[in-house]
């Protein structure tokens, strides 16, 4: 497949209010919630690049930086920033945003990488992506030493 597509053709925002049943006695949002949320916006972003069904075929980083409480908002917002013949590299990030004191904190990041598949489930060709940005153009640069690590971390199981 010859195609390429420019990063904003992927990027996805989603928002989501952090509501008591999704939190923890600390009243602070549970990860796997967060885990959730991740997992679909970035699935979402690779359908949306790829233009196919898409499964995860791993997680390769999520770093909680900060929680969420009830009543913040919650912003994610992912973009394909790589991609190899049927894989795609996507980066989620979230931000809490207090809607009474106007603060935005940086929540979690994450890579994942997705597979697009065909209606047999197996993996097809995804068009190539093309960074415009600066941040972009430096992410997809990097992403040859996630992708080195992915290995690395896969041959060790």
């Amino acid at each position: 497949m010859n195609f390429v597509h420019p990063t904003s053709q992927s990027r996805t925002i989603q928002s989501r209010l952090v509501l008591p049943p999704d939190t923890n006695h600390l009243k602070t949002i549970f990860g796997g919630h967060v885990l959730s949320y991740i997992d679909e916006i970035a699935a979402i972003t690779a359908m949306k690049h790829s233009g196919q069904v898409v499964v995860t075929a791993s997680i390769d980083s999520v770093d909680f930086l900060s929680s969420a409480e009830v009543g913040d908002l919650l912003e994610l917002e992912a973009f394909v920033t790589s991609t190899g013949r049927t894989s795609m590299e996507v980066l989620v990030r979230v931000h809490s945003n207090n809607l009474l004191t106007g603060i935005r904190t940086l929540t979690t990041t994450s890579f994942l990488t997705m597979v697009a598949i065909d209606e047999d489930k197996s993996p097809i060709p995804v068009p190539n992506v093309k960074p415009e940005t600066e941040e972009e153009k430096q992410l997809f640069q990097s992403a040859k030493d996630r992708k080195e690590l992915r290995k690395k971390r896969t041959l060790l199981s």
